[in-house]
């Protein structure tokens, strides 16, 4: 059976049934429960640090009523952060190289944004189509340009974080089959291709984390334009 590069990005299936339900709701599971004691475990200490420091950085450029967002965001970063870092393991699948996926999770939320601006401040949501000071005959001109960047920052969030990772786990897949190909014929050429292909292997963690931070940032800070 022959096997092209990408179908490390087919949802595996069980007697039929995609299991790409069970890969989006498994890292849920990873993280430990809240309890009553006063003295709790490491995790339990990490995961809080973790969670109060994610929120600080994401709330920091939001007023009070932004304030309200803060379970949302850090529920989604701290989500999509274990979905990519557990999708660079061997043998298992990442939900957010699909961009249907993403693109659920990019448009309600930006959605919600817009809708809180109409709804709050419409005056100022619909200004922002507009750059104050814009000559007459460009007007016509901006206002289409400025509302096809509005409609298209869902497909921007989506889009970006499909490609990162897409093309992160496409490399290491490419190193890793010439470092395997290569073994028995030239071993010192292979060994300084493991070497690169470790070197990758870091730097996808690096971008897995950051990529996971840039979108739920990109969110925040459509949500300050709208309040």
């Amino acid at each position: 059976m022959n096997l092209s590069f990408f179908d490390q990005f087919t949802s595996p299936c069980l007697l039929g049934i995609p299991l790409i339900l069970l890969s989006t709701l498994f890292p849920a599971l990873l993280l430990p429960s809240p309890d009553n004691r006063w003295i709790t475990n490491r995790l339990s200490t990490l995961q809080t640090w973790f969670s109060h420091l994610i929120t600080k950085q994401l709330m920091m450029p939001l007023n009070k009523k932004g304030h309200k967002w803060a379970l949302i965001l850090t529920s989604l970063m701290m989500y999509l952060l274990m979905i990519n870092l557990l999708g660079l393991l061997p043998y298992t699948f990442t939900p957010t190289t699909q961009l249907s996926m993403n693109m659920a999770l990019a448009f309600p939320l930006w959605l919600a944004t817009l809708l809180t601006g109409l709804r709050n401040q419409p005056s100022a949501s619909l200004g922002h189509l507009l750059p104050e000071g814009t000559p007459t005959p460009l007007i016509p001109a901006l206002i289409m340009i400025e509302t096809t960047s509005l409609l298209i920052r869902p497909l921007a969030l989506g889009v970006r974080l499909t490609a990162n990772l897409t093309a992160g786990h496409l490399l290491i897949q490419l190193i890793s089959t010439a470092t395997t190909a290569l073994l028995p014929i030239i071993p010192t050429v292979s060994i300084l291709t493991a070497s690169i292909l470790l070197l990758l292997t870091i730097l996808e963690v690096a971008v897995a984390m950051i990529q996971a931070y840039v979108f739920v940032l990109l969110l925040s800070l459509y949500l300050q334009e709208n309040i």
